[in-house]
This record gives structure tokens, C-alpha cells and sequence, in this order.
């Protein structure tokens, strides 16, 4: 054929033994001369044994010397050379053509991510036929002959058949037609027809249109960074798509490409797009990021871009990470991750900086929100400062060598884009990451630094200003402290971002509080208010470094206090106000711990939590942290019922402070919520809603939010008057991602125990548990379910079935370990460990014996915890229920049968003993209790 080129290879490759698998197929040829459906069923298995043998040596090559690039570029060859062989048979044995026309030639080209010559193993392949003009039936042939023997292999191709002439058409149409043409690559066939595309499509596609290609492709990018989580720190990241992947890392090249015409990522030195560090920061992280996703492909077996984290311990070893003290091997892998991603985000920034300077996109600001017009192509002085210059909206410096001639412009800049609403000019941030051996002993002691720094966080946009400190490496090298935290992960299930976008998150949230107006912060902000203004600045510093000593091996609390104190005298605190910093961050998990886990209506409770917090305005500061924290977590962890909690704490433990005096004391709190209820809720006559109101315990008017106090009156009427024994609501709380299950039914002691057997027989997992018990001896209990299914329907017909094998149990039809047994048998192990702990006080309460479980979570848990307790001849007067992610702490207050605190230290280690044994033996919930 003319122009037909079949790209010879040398004769000996390590990784695809060409000649010899092209000399097998052509001896099937012959074999089965005649017989074209034999020969390609034999060929494609031929083929297919081939592939995964070298697909085998690859990842055999990968967990040896752990370079994913080279894994990539390995299985990308054994893919072309396959192509390559099945084009030679179907144009050599299949549809050879003695005197092949004008129309009969074709190019055979790589596109998308195959095109750029990497693939991961359960990639798609992405193939496009170029013809010279219309289709013809020779052209077809040969393309389906390709097609179907990839996909008798079991390969997913992507392909389209096109003339030069429809591509061109199409690429100037379609954006993402456009991008697949810009990263193909010639595999077999007809080159000059290839090349006569690569040549149009600059002429006439590319020319005179990169502004337009630049600005859709950082607006795909904004929209698949919304789609798969915005922050680049969550901490079950997609290595593909997510906020500092590859797609990323393609979006940089895809753009270089496009605006420099180049065709590999060396030439972005060449056209100054990249200094030869951050070029080779380029080839680090792409090289990282191809090993984390060859390796979970290898690992899943699909196509898997999302780290999570059942796969990310097995990975890290693979990747050859260790535990250090203090610190999973997961947790270094993944705090390497984050790194990487900031990385390839700082790389973004540079390519973007160079196009806005040539006028690609428009000037931004730093805060959206702030932006206002204002002159916007002239460079003038900053005010305050002659060392900066306003360039585009943007602080720039205004020599070269203004940090080397006053270090603490590193932390002036901040402020003063901060204190003008300026956004960070990309040149200056690069030189700002360059100077950062600037930032020693004598600029982290000096006085104005300190001054700037704690006028950066105490003012506007403090949570924007900060993150571009973090991301220059700024902030990590001032405190230093808080650069062992950066892009540090929890290996949990509760908290959604790495500890310092935690930390950052919260001081964002503690602006919101001080802000005020937001539904959700109504006491912390109220209180806010309150504070010592001198203590403005200390609820602030506490915010930023509470978690600041994670991942040492001593408790974080304890070990951050200490931080705290070597640390806040420079900040220009005195030593009364960093004592006070120190002890909130010791401190800053019990207001959370005691409202979510203790009986808030027994007496002790509020005593022993008056004496940790001592007095009002350390508890109004623990309030608001405490809030902050909660709300920083991630989405769907702070909601009203802990929002209540909190405030029920807060207000019962102020008049113990203030020797009786309160504020607002308790049958005052009482008559107001009794009072918001009736305001709020005006469906029943009074004697009807007098007779409601008596119906309730003083403790419930204190703990349950307004709107959920309507919700139960209106279930507990309408319940009554159908004349149910039992009846259960379905709500559906879509920020917590829960399923709630409000149930009204007479007083059970097993009661809890049922319900939680219930939920575990139907798989549903309890992530906390409301429960109250009216004046006329009926329970009534909210449930807090995760959701299985995506569509409410779904979840209510669950609920239902919940709700009828409760029914069942309490009239004797149904036994329910049976029922528990059969449905944890198929449970897979999850990957996390939690440490089994039991506590057991009679500190807690006078009353009673206060039992705290805490283990790893697991469908049934709660149902065997109750059934064990009242195993243990224990009555259980109220349980507090919570989840943390993969964690449960259970809280229990117990007496014996005759209604006593358990003393007997014997007795209290053999429930210890029990306890410890169920937390720790998952399989005892698939034994049938007795």
C-alpha cells in the first residue's frame, strides 16, 4: 500500500515480544485460511493471554521499583503494539487489497489520555479511524475488525471513524472533540494523512482561539473540581479527577499545549512557562500521582480513581510508606498525597499567572464577595508600603529583592492585600516560596512580624489570607508547629479534610459566629458578644492551633497546650491570656465529649463540667470553640440537635458558676421553650396544648430543638388517634446524610435494645440516638440511621420494615438474634482499628453508674451492647448514643436491679471484662444470644 507504515520495532522489547506474537498470527492466518470468524476468535485470544501476562509483568515491574510513570508508559506500548499487529492482520489477512484506491488508506491514532502515551491499567482506549474522505466499506471492515477483536479482549474502546475534513469541522464545534485531536498520537497506518490533520488543525482550529480554549478549560476544571469535592484536602481524594489530580495536571498541558504549540512538557522550559524547578515539581508530582493510580487499578481491579479508604493502607505499602511514631504508615502516604496535590495546584497557579498576563482571562480579586470596580490596568504603589505595587488588582513587589532587604515583608504582604482586598499576584507568591529560608529565628521573634501576623488573623477574610500563607509555605515556616500538621490526615472516617484545612476551615467559621445571623451559630455567636474584648484575640489564636501537635505520639490536647505556650508570648500575649489559650486547647474536646455522652438533667453531669471549666468566660470561650470545631469537621457533622446540646450545657452550668445566679436560670429556660412551642405551634386548643405540655419531662424542653418539638407533636396525636400501640416516623436529614426514625411506643426496659436489633437486622447502622420517655410511661426515641439508598422512597420502604419487625419482636412473633446473626454472617471487615475501651464511674452521677463504651462501629453494635448490659442483670435508665466516623461512644446509666450504683470493684470488672470481650470479637454478633 502506498504511504503505509507499520512503525518497525526493534527486534527484542522486554515488555511486547512483537516479532514473535506477529509470527503466531500469522501462522493462525494460515491455520485457518478460510475460516475469518475461527482465525479471529483465535487471534483475540492469542492476544488476550498476551496482555495479561505483560500486564502482570508490569505490575510486578511497579511493586519493585514504584514508578508509576514508566508503569504507565509500559502498558501504554503493550496496548500500541497490539493495534499495531491487529492493523497488519486485517489489512494483511482479513481485507488486504492487492490494488488499494485513492480511498482505501487509513491512520490509526491514539486520542485523549491514551493519546498521550500513559495508561493506567483499567484505562479506557480511545482510538479515532481517519479516513481521506467519506467512509468507504473497506475502511469499515478494517475498523471493526480492530474494534471487535479489542473487545472480545475484554478492552472498553471509545472510537470514531472521521475524514480530515469532519474532524476539522467537529474540533471547531465541539471543545471536547477539540482537546481529543490536540493529545493524538500515530499509531499504524497512514502518516502523511495524520500529519495533514495535525497541520490543519493548527491552521484552522487552533490559530487566533486560545483564548477562548483557555477559558473553557479552566471553567471544565472549576465545574469537575464542584463535582468531586472542592477542597483538594479531602481525605478520600479521586486521584483523577479531584482538586490537584492528574486531570489537572493534564488540564496544565492541555492549555500549554494549545497556547505555546508545544508537543512535550520539556518545552514548557523552553517557552518560560516553568523554571527548571518547577518543571521538575511537574515531572515529581505526575510521576507520584501515576503510581497511586496504576495501583489501585492494579489493586481494585477497575477502573478506580477514588482513594478510599479501604484501599489506602494497602497502597501506602505498596508505595513502601512506614509507621512512625505517632503516624500510620497510611497517614505519611497520605500527608504525602496532599503535598502533591498542593503542588500541582502551585503549578496551576504559575501557567494561569502567565496567561493572564497575556490578557488569556480576566483579573481576579481576592475575595468575591469584596469585589468592587475599581482602575484596573495601571500599576500603582500600594498605600502603607513602598515595597509594593498594585499590578492588575494584584499586589505585586516592587523590586526584585524586597525580602531579602526586610524579611518581614513576607508577612506584610499578606496583610496589606489582606487590609486593601488585593488578590496575590502568581509572580509574587513564586518569590515568596523561593525566599522562605528568610524566615528564621530572628524574623519568627520580631515583634511587627508578630503584630502583622495576629492582625492577618483577627481581620477580614482571615481564612483566605491564611490558606495562601499555608500554600506558599509561609505560615509552616513562621510557626513552625503548624508546618508539621500541614496536609496531615487522620486515617478516620470523621473528619473530612487534613488537619490544617481543618484549622483553617474553623477560623473561617469562627468569622461566620462573630459575624453573626446565621441560624446555626445563634448561642456562639450570642456570646461573641459577651466575651472580654481582650479575649477576642485569644479565641481566635486557640481556633487556629487547637489540633496543632496531631500526629505526635502524646495526647494532641495535652501536647498542643504546650505548643501553645512556648508559642504565645511572642505573639504578644501575657502570661495570664496564653495560660488561658493553653487550657482551652487542653480542654477543647470536653464540652463536646459531655454534651453528646452525659445526662444532661442529672445534677452531676453539671457539677463535675462546672469544675473543669470554672468560670463563665472560660465556658463562654469553650462554647464557641467547641461550635467552630464541631463545624469544621465537615459537612453534615454540626446540626441543630448538637447545636442544642451545647446550649442546654452552656445554661444548666452557668448558675452553678455564678453561685445561683443565672442569666437566664433553668424554670426560666423551661417557661421560655414551653412558651417558643405554643407561640409556634397553634394547630390545638389550650386545654389540648396545656394537657401536651405536661406530658413532657423538663429535660426535653431543654434538649429538643423547636421545629423536631413540632414534629412530635403532631406524630404523637396523629398516632394516638389511629390507635397505634406503636408507630414510627421517617424523616430524612440530607446534610447529615441520615435517616431518622422517630418511634412512640409504650415503655419497654428491653425497648432500646429491640429497635436496635431491629435497624442491625436490616442493616441500617445507628449514628445517634435521641430518647426520652414521657409522663405517662410511653418512650419516645429518635433514631439516627445512615442512609443506604440515594432515593427517599428507598429509605422510607426500609423504615417501614424497621418499624414492622419492632412490632413483631414486642408481641413475641419474631426473635431477634436469630435475625442479627443471619445478617452479620456476610459482613466484609472494615479497615479501620479502634482501640476497645471501657469506663466505669460512679463520679458521673449520684444515681446511678455511668458505663462509656467506646470501639470500632459495626451494624448490631448497640443492640449488643444493650442486650449484654441487661445480660449483666442491669437496667439501663438512659443511653447517649453518638458515632464519630468509624467510632462509636456509647454512653450507659445503669443500676443493678434494685435500683443501686454498682460499688463491687469485682462486679465492676466483670462487666468491664464482658464489654471489652463483645467490643473486640466482631464475630460475637454473629452468635445467637441465648
Amino acid at each position: 500500500m502506498d504511504n503505509l507504515v507499520t512503525q518497525p520495532r526493534p527486534d527484542i522489547d522486554d515488555r511486547f515480544d512483537t516479532p514473535r506474537i506477529t509470527a503466531a498470527v500469522d501462522e493462525l492466518a494460515a491455520r485457518h485460511a478460510g475460516r475469518e470468524d475461527v482465525f479471529r476468535a483465535a487471534m483475540a485470544q492469542l492476544l488476550k493471554a498476551e496482555m495479561i501476562e505483560a500486564r502482570a509483568v508490569a505490575q510486578a515491574v511497579l511493586l519493585k521499583d514504584r514508578h508509576g510513570r514508566r508503569c504507565a508508559e509500559r502498558l501504554c506500548f503493550v496496548q500500541d503494539e497490539i493495534i499495531r499487529i491487529l492493523y497488519s492482520a486485517a489489512t494483511r489477512h482479513l481485507y488486504r487489497s492487492p490494488v488499494p484506491s485513492g480511498a482505501e488508506r487509513m491512520a490509526v491514532v491514539a486520542t485523549g489520555g491514551y493519546g498521550r502515551g500513559l495508561m493506567a491499567p483499567e484505562s479506557d482506549i480511545d482510538l479515532l479511524f481517519i479516513l481521506p474522505y467519506k467512509q468507504t466499506a473497506w475502511g469499515e471492515q478494517v475498523a471493526e475488525a480492530i474494534l471487535y477483536c479489542l473487545w472480545d479482549m475484554g478492552l472498553k474502546v471509545g472510537h470514531a471513524t472521521r475524514s480530515v475534513d469532519e474532524s476539522i469541522r467537529q474540533a471547531r464545534g465541539d471543545m471536547t472533540i477539540r482537546t481529543a485531536i490536540l493529545e493524538t498520537r500515530f499509531l499504524t497506518g497512514d502518516q502523511p494523512l495524520y500529519d495533514e490533520l495535525v497541520e490543519r488543525f493548527d491552521k484552522e482550529v487552533v490559530q487566533g482561539t486560545a483564548a477562548e480554549f483557555v477559558t473553557a478549560k479552566l471553567a471544565e476544571r472549576e465545574e469537575r473540581h464542584r463535582r468531586a469535592g472542592q477542597s483538594r484536602y479531602l481525605v478520600e481524594p479521586n486521584v483523577k479527577d479531584g482538586k490537584g489530580g492528574l486531570r489537572d495536571l493534564h488540564t496544565l498541558f492541555w492549555i500549554a499545549k494549545y497556547v505555546y504549540r508545544v508537543r512535550e512538557t520539556d518545552e514548557l522550559l523552553e517557552h518560560g512557562v516553568f523554571d527548571a524547578q518547577e518543571y521538575r515539581t511537574f515531572r515529581r508530582c505526575a510521576d507520584f500521582l501515576w503510581s497511586v493510580r496504576c495501583n489501585i487499578h492494579f489493586f481494585s481491579g477497575r477502573a478506580e480513581e477514588r482513594l478510599s479508604f479501604d484501599m489506602q493502607r494497602e497502597i501506602a505499602i505498596r508505595l513502601g510508606y512506614t509507621s512512625h511514631p505517632g503516624m500510620q504508615d497510611v497517614e505519611r502516604f497520605m500527608k504525602h498525597y496532599f503535598l502533591v496535590a498542593k503542588d500541582v495546584g502551585d503549578l496551576t497557579a504559575i501557567l494561569c499567572a502567565k496567561l493572564e498576563d497575556q490578557q488569556a482571562k480576566p483579573a481576579p480579586v481576592l475575595s468575591r464577595m469584596m469585589a468592587r470596580l475599581r482602575p484596573s490596568n495601571n500599576r500603582r504603589r500600594v498605600p502603607d508600603s513602598d515595597d509594593f505595587i498594585i499590578d492588575h488588582n494584584r499586589i505585586n513587589l516592587a523590586a526584585p529583592d524586597i525580602f531579602k532587604h526586610d524579611p518581614v515583608n513576607l508577612i506584610r504582604i499578606f496583610r496589606l492585600a489582606q487590609k486593601h482586598n488585593l488578590a496575590f499576584h502568581p509572580d509574587a507568591m513564586r518569590t515568596v516560596t523561593r525566599s522562605l529560608k528568610l524566615i528564621n529565628t530572628q524574623l519568627r521573634e520580631n515583634p511587627e512580624a508578630n503584630r502583622l501576623f495576629m492582625e492577618i488573623l483577627t481581620s477580614n477574610d482571615a481564612e483566605i489570607v491564611l490558606r495562601r500563607m499555608n500554600e506558599t509555605g509561609v505560615l509552616g515556616h513562621f510557626i513552625r508547629a503548624f508546618g508539621k500538621i500541614v496536609s496531615m490526615m487522620q486515617f478516620n472516617m470523621y473528619h473530612h479534610y487534613t488537619v490544617d484545612e481543618h484549622l483553617l476551615r474553623c477560623v473561617g467559621y469562627l468569622q461566620d459566629i462573630e459575624r453573626g445571623g446565621n441560624d446555626e451559630f445563634t448561642v456562639a455567636s450570642d456570646l461573641m458578644r459577651k466575651i472580654q474584648p481582650e479575649h477576642r484575640a485569644v479565641i481566635y489564636i486557640t481556633t487556629l492551633l487547637h489540633d496543632i501537635a496531631k500526629g505526635r505520639p502524646e495526647d494532641h490536647s495535652i501536647a498542643g497546650a504546650k505548643v501553645a505556650r512556648r508559642l504565645c508570648p511572642r505573639l504578644g500575649f501575657s502570661a495570664a491570656d496564653t495560660e488561658l489559650i493553653a487550657w482551652l486547647i487542653e480542654q477543647h474536646l470536653t464540652m463536646s465529649t459531655v454534651a453528646q455522652s452525659r445526662d444532661l438533667s442529672d445534677r452531676k453531669t453539671i457539677e463535675n463540667f462546672a469544675a473543669v471549666v470554672q468560670s463563665v468566660e472560660q465556658m463562654k470561650l469553650l462554647t464557641i470553640l467547641t461550635t467552630a470545631d464541631i463545624r469544621g469537621v465537615g459537612p453534615g457533622v454540626w446540626n441543630g440537635w448538637k447545636a442544642q446540646l451545647l446550649r442546654t450545657l452552656y445554661y444548666e452550668t452557668e448558675p452553678v458558676l455564678t453561685g445561683g445566679f443565672s442569666e437566664v436560670n433553668r424554670a426560666q429556660r423551661i417557661a421560655v421553650a414551653q412558651s417558643e412551642f405554643r407561640a409556634a405551634f397553634t394547630e390545638w386548643p389550650e386545654a389540648e396544648l396545656n394537657a401536651y405540655v405536661g406530658r413532657h419531662y423538663p429535660a426535653y424542653w431543654l434538649k429538643v430543638e423547636l421545629a423536631r418539638k413540632i414534629r412530635h407533636a403532631r406524630f404523637l396525636k396523629a398516632s394516638e388517634q389511629a390507635g397505634h400501640k406503636l408507630a414510627i416516623n421517617v424523616g430524612f436529614d440530607e446534610a447529615r446524610g441520615v435517616t431518622e426514625l422517630t418511634i412512640f411506643a409504650g415503655d419497654h426496659p428491653w425497648l432500646l435494645s429491640i429497635i436496635a436489633g431491629a435497624c442491625a437486622s436490616a442493616g441500617a447502622n445507628i449514628v445517634d440516638a435521641q430518647i426520652y420517655t414521657t409522663t405517662d410511661g410511653r418512650a419516645l426515641d429518635t433514631i439516627a440511621i445512615s442512609r443506604e439508598y440515594d432515593r427517599d422512597e428507598d429509605e422510607g420502604r426500609r423504615a417501614t420494615r424497621i418499624g414492622e419487625m419492632i412490632e413483631d419482636v414486642l408481641e413475641g412473633k419474631l426473635r431477634l438474634p436469630e435475625v442479627v446473626a443471619r445478617r452479620a454472617a456476610g459482613r466484609k471487615a472494615r479497615p479501620f482499628v479502634v482501640e476497645p475501651e471501657v469506663t466505669i464511674n460512679n463520679q458521673w452521677s449520684d444515681r446511678y453508674t455511668v458505663i462509656e463504651v467506646s470501639g470500632l462501629d459495626r451494624p448490631g453494635l448497640l443492640y449488643q451492647l444493650t442486650t449484654a448490659i441487661s445480660k449483666l442483670n442491669l437496667n439501663i435508665a438512659s443511653a447517649h448514643v453518638a458515632t464519630f466516623g468509624e467510632r462509636a461512644r456509647d454512653v450507659f446509666y445503669v443500676t443493678d436491679l434494685l435500683g443501686a450504683q454498682i460499688n463491687a470493684p469485682t462486679r465492676q470488672a466483670a462487666i468491664k471484662s464482658a464489654l471489652i470481650h463483645l467490643l473486640a470479637n466482631e464475630e460475637s454478633v454473629a452468635q445467637p444470644a441465648a
